[in-house]
């Protein structure tokens, strides 16, 4: 092989080396990404979305780091509450990267750093809560979390949005005491609806009783009005009608008498009439009939009867 082969040989080497390692320093930073470039050991820059090369052998990317919220589910955590029950309680923590150069190179193991964090604030916390505080307190548990959080790992460069209590778990003794007071205050809740509804139903069957009893008395009370207004009417018909027979009684007696004394009717003719009476009387369906004991008392009667005449005459 001649001399000038083995140069554009060499040179072709050559440059094909150089082509490769431009392409293998050649970068492209996504939309929600950032790149920490290191040039001799050293932070040199951060860099954004878009292509970015390296110079080779002096600079490099030691971290790539994600801008999206991110979501971390710890471990259950053991804590002792105020009143020494001890249980087990699990977070969720969501956090975002503000500032990348931070992330990096301000501690070690960022998300580590969390958990421990997380695991001796949540610890403090319930450590100033009894179990009922601890179980109903929830959202004091996550803000104050979250404001402890996020001051903490500021110089790291991260944000803590929330935190969110997954979890609490008491002992099994603890938790079989809760249940069964849930059910003693569920039978409690279950006997004392009952008694309001028996003393309702009672309430309600009492009142329709009363209003019964007022509607029979007012019923009654309108019947004995009634009947003894047809009685009154009845004995107002039946006075009125035993008046207007006794004046027809006397008009007649009065025009009988009248006419006898106009046709010359002495004593003797009014004993006759007398007679005919009771005869008349006899004749009727009457089972008993009175008559004078003696005899003479015909005369007396018929001399009565002469001086209402001469009474009524005069009148």
């Amino acid at each position: 092989m001649q001399g000038w082969q083995i140069a554009i040989l060499v040179i072709s080497i050559v440059v094909l080396l150089i082509l490769v390692i431009l392409i293998a320093n050649i970068r492209v930073i996504h939309q929600t990404d950032k790149a920490i470039v290191e040039r001799m050991g050293a932070y040199h820059s951060t860099w954004g979305v878009g292509i970015h090369f390296l110079i080779p052998f002096i600079d490099k990317v030691p971290h790539k780091i994600s801008m999206k919220e991110q979501v971390k589910d710890f471990e259950p955590q053991s804590v002792i509450t105020k009143d020494n029950v001890t249980m087990q309680i699990d977070t969720v923590i969501f956090f975002q990267v503000t500032d990348p150069k931070l992330y990096a190179y301000g501690v070690d193991d960022p998300i580590a750093a969390i958990e421990y964090l997380s695991a001796t604030t949540l610890r403090n916390i319930i450590g100033d809560l009894d179990l009922d505080g601890t179980l109903t307190s929830r959202d004091i548990i996550n803000d104050k979390m979250r404001k402890i959080l996020d001051l903490a790992t500021d110089p790291w460069g991260i944000k803590v949005n929330r935190v969110e209590v997954k979890n609490i778990l008491p002992p099994q003794d603890i938790r079989d005491a809760m249940e069964r007071q849930m059910r003693a205050e569920r039978e409690k809740r279950e006997k004392i609806l009952l008694a309001e509804g028996e003393k309702q139903s009672a309430i309600l069957i009492a009142e329709g009783k009363k209003e019964s009893m007022i509607l029979d008395a007012d019923a009654q009370k309108q019947s004995q009005i009634l009947r003894s207004e047809g009685e009154a009417e009845s004995l107002r018909k039946t006075k009125a009608a035993e008046a207007d027979g006794i004046k027809m009684i006397r008009a007649a007696e009065m025009e009988g008498l009248k006419d006898l004394k106009e046709a010359g009717a002495d004593k003797s003719v009014l004993t006759l009439r007398y007679y005919e009476a009771l005869a008349k009387l006899a004749d009727g369906q009457a089972t008993k009939i009175f008559l004078p004991s003696e005899m003479a008392s015909l005369g007396g009667a018929a001399n009565v009867i002469a001086e209402s005449i001469k009474d009524v005459k005069k009148k």
